[in-house]
């Protein structure tokens, strides 16, 4: 999303709050963008630092053109400091190096913008870093704040800050937009429902280690039904294999996840739900006689409690070895 036009055909009710500010000259010295991963948080950080290094705008609209604007889309402008998590969280020590560069003048300008990405992570001391900025705000500074989980912001961060709710991306929408770019019919239900991004919903679709993660998902799910006493096996010789760092891990069972809730969609008869497998598809029906309403039920809970403890960095191979007693019982 290169202009406010833009984000107003994704994010109507974000891009009338800021371009409404922007006319007004009332831009917030501190924003809180909230919302799910894909909902176009990033895109709205660089437009909205756009407008205020911009030196060619038109009305709300950044030039795109002028050498500003040039060098936020290249990383590379003096007083516009980026800050995202190293490793886990986002350190003191990253937060008291932003406070040592605004100590010195604008570059170029007077103006100075910081941009935090994953703000949720900031760790406490971090935050109360953070929040003597915004405690003491200079005219010619501005916070951006991005974050997917707004719950674990500091009450005292959100009280100084105008925050701004992305809505959830349209699945059809999505989906159109997915269909737009080449992808086929099928494949793109299945993306929509693994990314609301487009850039990732793209790469996964062309990628060899995704394609291999769908047929490792599937024999899986036919093994619990067929041959039971194998899968131990088969999730130490090529699950964990193939699933190897967290992210992948997580899709991993993201992919069981959907599949599972496919078999339960067919037994209630909401077929046109189905996301892994096609209405027509014999494994399905087989997969229906074996797994009951009920212990699919108690699959899906399962699951999100492997998805929890992976992110507790319990060990994964452990979760999964867990995971295949609880789905066995």
């Amino acid at each position: 999303m290169k202009t406010w036009s833009e984000v107003a055909e994704i994010q109507p009710l974000a891009s009338k709050i800021i371009t409404n500010s922007i006319k007004k000259d009332r831009i917030s010295h501190a924003y809180l963008i909230q919302g799910e991963r894909g909902t176009g948080k990033e895109s709205i950080g660089l437009l909205l630092a756009k407008v205020l290094f911009c030196t060619h705008r038109t009305d709300v609209e950044p030039c795109q053109e002028c050498n500003e604007c040039k060098r936020i889309d290249s990383g590379n402008h003096p007083d516009l400091h980026w800050i995202e998590p190293d490793g886990q969280s986002i350190k003191k020590e990253q937060i008291e190096h932003l406070q040592k560069e605004f100590t010195y003048s604008g570059l170029e300008s007077s103006q100075k913008v910081y941009v935090i990405k994953g703000a949720d992570t900031l760790t406490t001391n971090a935050a109360n870093r953070i929040l003597k900025f915004l405690e003491e705000p200079s005219k010619k500074t501005t916070a951006i704040m991005m974050t997917e989980n707004s719950q674990s912001i500091i009450s005292t961060i959100r009280s100084r800050c105008q925050v701004i709710d992305l809505q959830p991306l349209n699945p059809q929408a999505f989906q159109k937009q997915l269909l737009d770019s080449g992808m086929s019919e099928r494949n793109s239900i299945l993306m929509s429902a693994m990314t609301n991004n487009l850039d990732d919903a793209i790469a996964l679709n062309g990628d060899e280690w995704f394609a291999q993660s769908r047929k490792l998902m599937v024999q899986l799910i036919e093994m619990f039904s067929k041959n039971p006493d194998e899968v131990f096996l088969f999730i130490h010789n090529h699950w964990m294999p193939h699933f190897k760092d967290r992210k992948q891990q997580e899709q991993g069972l993201d992919l069981l996840m959907l599949a599972f809730k496919d078999i339960l969609y067919f037994h209630i008869g909401r077929e046109e739900a189905m996301v892994v497998f096609a209405k027509d598809d014999e494994k399905v029906e087989g997969l229906v006689m074996f797994f009951s309403q009920e212990k699919l039920l108690a699959i899906l809970n399962k699951l999100l409690d492997a998805k929890r403890k992976l992110k507790q960095n319990v060990n994964p191979t452990l979760v999964m070895e867990q995971l295949t007693v609880q789905i066995q019982r």
